[in-house]
């Protein structure tokens, strides 16, 4: 064994260190500060600089016995622990309010002791300690998916190993005591990180420098051991702080006073609830799309579709669905897809419990109509084998376009969207006990009904309304400060109207007062700054009061328009609407298409609806009812579900109305 002096047995002085980063963090606080007079108006930035400093609390796990050539231990070690320290420059960039990156590179120590074993020889304990440097580079990705500063990270880390040192002694054997180097060990090393941090404002947001300070937490497990022999992990948990500087581009200037540009085609409002409801219990006549989605190069049913088996099947009954626990509808709402994914079940129930009933189920593929009639005969075996439904009820066809197809003649644009939403199977009846006759002839599935607790009902959002931004402004952002002084930023946009829930700005207030300043950039250089106030109240609504919603669904071409639907929105809605009481309707179109076409197709039909309501409720004779319309296009922050699947798509071209009674 090889034994080295003990002067040179020196271990590296992190206390020193830490004061230093920390000395070295007040003296760029206090720096940044002499800069905060400057009270010019500022964008938040999108490059921010900086450095951090953390602890790694390492865990050591495997087995290490043979550490090089020259030194194996009497015994083998498992599990240990240590600590080490992490420095590092980084650099961040947030282009936008939610997603951005974050890279660091800097000194990453994996320092740890291993649990004591005895030697099956003396049977004294021995130990032994690692010393494990590198320089890391760390990309990672960052998400804040709320207005406040909290964000989640992560990535890939990349470690070049700069020292590696072992400390082995045997108790009762003072001449053994090894220092030397581990062999076998990883010169270059893939791990990985996810984590979390807080952005806490050290500066004012319109300081020429921004300062934020960023407590962090990270786990870091391991993807591959720090050796290629023997099967020893490390595992850590960095818990540190990040200061980083960013600098917004200006405004207004700093020696002028902030000039107020009035564009003529710009106007500011504000449209804000008197009471922001957390959430609301909703009865929803659901429509059902009377389409089945086959995936390509199958003719069986999509899993997504719910299948039963023969016995869950005779127990069955679409009044099942509603009687569920309502689920969080907070983004897309996965309890009415699951609804719809549930269409076979629902139709099989309803040709059991109406004998006379029959269905022709009409296949579509784009290779043919045999593949189309594959389609179809799949259904039926489903109904008849499941359902046991008599196959004389049941007609099948094939062919290679459906009735009404998505793609278009002489279409070139998202074709395989399209063509996706085409490969189906559509159930048609003449049987009034399935459908549902919406203005003509049966020409609709009869809804399905469901209560869900709707998180964030719209009429909870504050509407901020920039008239003609989308020709004038090049994009725009909001300021909301509080009359305690803190600030949220919203944005950028660029669309006319944008909605944030009024939940999301009182966040644990029950209530509160609040200025509101728009800056957008107008396309010809110019800074707009208009400026306005909010009064919010949060409204916990009695879970006894329910709101009704329906919905209309459209075909990808527009040639069905809302008028088609009169007979529904004069005979079966406006009835419902009470005295005093409000709807709400909103517009909604899928991503296919262009975005200021949708945003357009998405008003001109949440407005034809509100006509139709308002000269039936007018008619009716009631009175205090107030009828709001607005139309979203392919918002995806607010449309009603996603646009992965085709069965999505169509659900997202609809027109909803909610029906809120009166408080």
């Amino acid at each position: 064994m090889f034994r080295y002096p003990s002067y040179l047995r020196t271990e590296w002085p992190r206390g020193l260190w830490l004061k230093r980063i920390i000395f070295s963090s007040l003296i760029l606080i206090c720096a940044s500060a002499t800069i905060l007079a400057q009270e010019v108006q500022r964008t938040q930035p999108t490059w921010w600089f900086g450095g951090s400093g953390a602890v790694n609390i390492n865990l050591f796990y495997g087995a290490t016995q043979v550490l090089n050539a020259t030194t194996t231990t009497h015994g083998v070690f498992h599990n240990g622990d240590g600590t080490g320290l992490n420095t590092s420059f980084l650099l961040e960039y947030r282009p936008g309010p939610v997603w951005g990156g974050i890279l660091a590179g800097g000194y990453d120590t994996r320092n740890g002791t291993f649990n004591s074993v005895n030697s099956p020889i003396t049977n004294y304990p021995g130990s032994l300690h690692a010393e494990l440097k590198y320089i890391s580079i760390e990309p990672s990705l960052r998400i804040a998916p709320f207005s406040s500063g909290f964000y989640i990270f992560g990535g890939p880390i990349l470690n070049f190993n700069l020292w590696n040192e072992f400390t082995y002694t045997q108790k009762g054997n003072p001449e053994l005591w090894v220092e030397s180097e581990w062999s076998d060990l990883r010169k270059f090393l893939i791990s990985g990180q996810v984590g979390m941090g807080y952005d806490i404002p050290l500066s004012s947001p319109n300081a020429a420098t921004q300062v934020n300070l960023s407590p962090f937490i990270a786990f870091l497990p391991d993807v591959e051991g720090p050796r290629t022999v023997e099967s020893w992990d490390i595992y850590t948990v960095r818990i540190g702080a990040a200061l980083k500087f960013g600098s917004g581009d200006v405004i207004a200037r700093a020696d002028a006073p902030r000039p107020v540009v009035v564009e003529r085609d710009v106007e500011f409002s504000i449209r804000a609830p008197k009471a922001v409801p957390v959430q609301r219990k909703v009865r929803e006549t659901f429509p059902l799309r009377n389409y089945v989605f086959f995936d390509d190069g199958s003719s069986e049913v999509p899993t997504r579709y719910v299948a039963l088996t023969k016995d869950q099947a005779a127990k069955f009954k679409e009044a099942q669905l509603q009687e569920i626990e309502p689920m969080n509808m907070t983004g897309r709402s996965q309890r009415q897809l699951a609804l719809y994914h549930n269409i076979l079940n629902i139709l099989g129930d309803r040709l059991r419990s109406n004998p006379g009933a029959s269905v022709t189920l009409t296949g579509a593929s784009e290779k043919g109509a045999t593949e189309g009639q594959a389609f179809a005969e799949s259904i039926k075996r489903y109904l008849t084998t499941v359902f046991g439904v008599d196959g004389s009820r049941i007609a099948t066809e094939g062919r290679d376009k459906p009735r009404v197809p998505s793609e278009q003649p002489g279409g070139t644009r998202e074709l395989t969207l399209l063509r996706a939403e085409d490969r189906r199977v559509d159930i048609e009846s003449q049987s009034p006990e399935l459908l549902m006759q919406v203005g003509g002839p049966y020409d609709a599935l009869k809804p399905a009904q469901i209560i869900v607790v709707q998180e964030d009902p719209l009429d909870s959002h504050v509407m901020f309304h920039v008239a003609g931004a989308r020709e004038a402004l090049s994009s725009w952002s909001l300021e909301v400060s509080s009359e305690r002084g803190s600030v949220q930023r919203f944005g950028p946009f660029t669309r006319d109207l944008e909605s944030i829930p009024g939940r999301s700005i009182l966040s644990d207030r029950t209530q509160g007062d609040y200025k509101v300043v728009m800056l957008g950039q107008s396309k010809t250089g110019r800074s707009v700054r208009k400026e306005g106030s909010v009064h919010l109240v949060r409204q916990e609504e009695p879970k006894t009061v329910e709101a009704l919603r329906f919905s209309i669904l459209f075909e990808f071409n527009t040639s069905k328009t809302v008028a088609t639907y009169s007979t529904f929105l004069t005979e079966m809605v406006a009835p419902l609407i009470p005295d005093g009481g409000k709807v709400i309707i909103h517009g909604h179109t899928d991503i296919i298409g262009d975005d200021e076409y949708n945003m357009t197709l998405s008003n001109e039909r949440a407005a034809e609806a509100r006509d139709i309501l308002h000269q039936a409720i007018s008619k009716s004779g009631k009175t205090g009812v107030t009828i709001e319309s607005y139309g979203f296009g392919e918002d995806l922050r607010l449309a009603p579900f996603d646009n992965n699947l085709p069965g999505e798509r169509c659900y997202n071209r609809t027109v909803i109305i909610d029906i809120v009674p009166t408080k």
